[in-house]
């Protein structure tokens, strides 16, 4: 079973003045997912958890 988290493809990472003002992405309790356009609870079973590529992690563009 796959869990909504920052590894998926479909996470955007909050800013600084996001939902809670969180200075630590650890401490989000959401997460905004593109696919669904909405936020979700963060680590809530996802049956569409896409990985990332090395390349996405890495901070480079995708090809």
């Amino acid at each position: 079973m796959e869990f909504c988290d920052f590894s998926c493809r479909c996470a955007v990472r909050p800013e600084a003045g996001s939902l809670d003002g969180s200075g630590s992405c650890r401490t989000f309790q959401a997460v905004y997912c593109e696919k669904k356009k909405r936020h979700v609870h963060k680590n809530m079973p996802c049956p569409d958890k896409v990985g990332r590529s090395p390349k996405a992690d890495a901070g480079e563009a995708p090809s």
